[in-house]
């Protein structure tokens, strides 16, 4: 599926730059890209995330099909109403895509995949639920989602449902209704920030985006396109899949191990993670600020000693710490080093090595 969303004419009413984003025809800007990522630091942003992908998967062995599919274990969804992040994994333990999932009952899940695989994935899904008592459905047409970030979001939010919303916390839902519109609020989001995302029925979408922006514009709220969302993301350290994480890259190298849950039943990709834990991995995500001036990019060579050690996968100027930020794979022993630079229009550029997101998150926990 792809296309418009169901409030693209909002969009290019407010103004929206628009661009072809993996065949989605969706706003990159409004305002300015600095302008909307400052405005979801400081206050809140109103962001169309319709293109992303949405699988139900129910059925009595729900739970046990999505810890053979998935590398995180499905013990951690201890109760309903609550949300892990986890990878689909290949055979050689990369990432077919990094996702959500969320516990709406013991044999009832929801799995949120990227826009640009959520086809692939539904297929890898089905490939392998004939040994499996679930039932598949991939309700990415039906589905719209409206996210609200920022510090001002709860305030924004409990003023357009009546809800009390300091009982759900981060990477938490709860089902409501929003003008009589069933709707699945949950208190994720991709930028660090407290936030809400919130799905609906597509045709529901433009009701409910005018009741939020009715409560987030009069708060100092904007609309925020794709470019600001990844800058906000690449502050934070999130990956990105198809520049930090992909088919090749296991969840060791991108250092996202603490998703690759070993301990539990065998899962696709597991004995290839195993081996890598016991013999070390041929290549490592680091992060990193400019230290010398220069914006890095994806594609840009990274060096250590004079010689060539990796590549650049997410790279900008960060609007909040006004310095180059990005992320890169290297061999593991350059991850170490303090000499490393990056190839900047034919100059090298140096770098210092960073852990950790690059700003404060203000995600709402317990």
């Amino acid at each position: 599926m792809s296309g418009k969303t169901a409030i693209y004419d909002i969009h290019t009413q407010l103004g929206a730059k628009i661009v072809d984003f993996h065949g989605w025809i969706m706003p990159i800007q409004y305002s300015g890209i600095i302008d909307e990522h400052n405005t979801v630091r400081q206050k809140a942003g109103l962001f169309d995330l319709s293109h992303m992908g949405e699988i139900e998967v129910r059925g009595v062995e729900a739970k046990k099909f999505l810890n053979y599919l998935t590398c995180n274990s499905m013990d951690k969804l201890s109760y309903d109403g609550k949300i892990i992040y986890t990878g689909l994994l290949n055979q050689h333990g990369g990432f077919i895509d990094d996702l959500l999932i969320y516990r709406r009952t013991q044999t009832d899940y929801l799995l949120v995949v990227n826009a640009s695989n959520a086809d692939t994935d539904f297929d890898w899904l089905k490939r392998h639920a004939q040994s499996f008592d679930v039932e598949l459905n991939n309700v990415s047409a039906q589905t719209a989602l409206t996210a609200v970030q920022g510090p001002l979001s709860a305030h924004i939010m409990e003023r357009v449902t009546g809800m009390d919303l300091s009982g759900l916390y981060y990477y938490h839902f709860t089902e409501h209704t929003i003008d009589g519109k069933p709707v699945l609020i949950s208190r994720t989001g991709y930028t660090g920030e407290d936030g809400f995302e919130v799905y609906s029925h597509w045709d529901d979408q433009p009701a409910i985006w005018d009741i939020i922006w009715d409560e987030a514009n009069p708060a100092g709220a904007k609309p925020i396109g794709l470019g600001a969302r990844d800058t906000l993301r690449l502050e934070m350290g999130y990956p990105l899949h198809g520049n930090d994480i992909d088919p090749e890259t296991t969840p060791l190298e991108a250092g996202l191990g603490w998703i690759a849950d070993l301990s539990h039943d065998a899962f696709i990709g597991k004995e290839k993670l195993v081996a890598q834990k016991e013999n070390g991995i041929a290549k490592k995500l680091i992060s990193f600020t400019m230290r010398d001036r220069g914006i890095p990019r994806q594609g840009y060579e990274i060096f250590s000693n004079g010689s060539l050690v990796g590549t650049v996968t997410s790279g900008t100027m960060s609007p909040s710490l006004k310095v180059g930020i990005g992320m890169g794979y290297v061999d593991p022993k350059s991850a170490e080093r303090d000499d490393v630079s990056i190839l900047i229009h034919g100059k090298h550029k140096r770098i210092a090595l960073h852990k950790g997101a690059f700003v404060e998150s203000k995600t709402y926990r317990k």
